[in-house]
């Protein structure tokens, strides 16, 4: 079962853009691929590496 997420459209047409200027066949290709590569670099990090990233992109305090 696939899950559906929601994104803003103005971010949505950018990820258009940028996924045919890069030479992917939708958009949902280009998500499914910068999410898998972000998830492949942090779950190659310890857990306080992660917490450390995180924090320091302010999703976490």
């Amino acid at each position: 079962m696939a899950a559906k997420i929601k994104i803003d459209s103005n971010l949505y047409d950018r990820v258009k853009k940028v996924a045919s200027v890069a030479g992917y066949e939708s958009a949902d290709e280009f998500i499914v691929h910068v999410i898998e590569r972000e998830l492949d670099k942090l779950e190659s990090d310890s857990d306080a590496e992660i917490t450390d990233r995180l924090k320091g992109l302010g999703y976490i305090e």
